[in-house]
């Protein structure tokens, strides 16, 4: 019988569970079962395993990863290859501007790239 999770052990009782019915065909009685524990466990880890959002910087490297780009074609955004550079490594703080033209070269939310982030020393 399905229920909540409430508890570290019936956690990880109920991830041993879904990998076992995670490839069950679908329509079958494991496919349902399957369905009902990965919303149990996703709540359960929502509240327990919060993930945070990307700092500006690691949004900015999600996205050159995810659209293969490389330090030289943000140049043009931000100001130079030494400015990417710098921006990368957290040396620099990004600009409006830089904010601006990286959102619109990323395709991402002026939002993602707002946040405050540490400089490195």
């Amino acid at each position: 019988m399905l229920k909540l999770i409430k508890t570290e052990e019936q956690y990880r009782t109920s991830l041993k569970r879904l990998g076992e019915v995670f490839n069950a065909p679908v329509g079958s009685p494991e496919s349902d079962e399957a369905d009902v524990l990965a919303l149990l466990v996703g709540a359960y880890e929502d509240e327990y395993y919060p993930i945070g959002e990307p700092d500006p910087i690691e949004t900015i490297k999600i996205r050159m990863e995810e659209m293969q780009l490389k330090q030289i074609d943000l140049a043009e955004a931000v100001g130079g290859k030494s400015r990417v550079s710098e921006i990368l490594n957290k040396k620099r703080k990004l600009t409006v501007d830089m904010i601006r033209n990286l959102s619109v070269l990323l395709h991402v939310s002026v939002s993602s790239l707002i946040g405050d982030y540490q400089l490195e020393r």
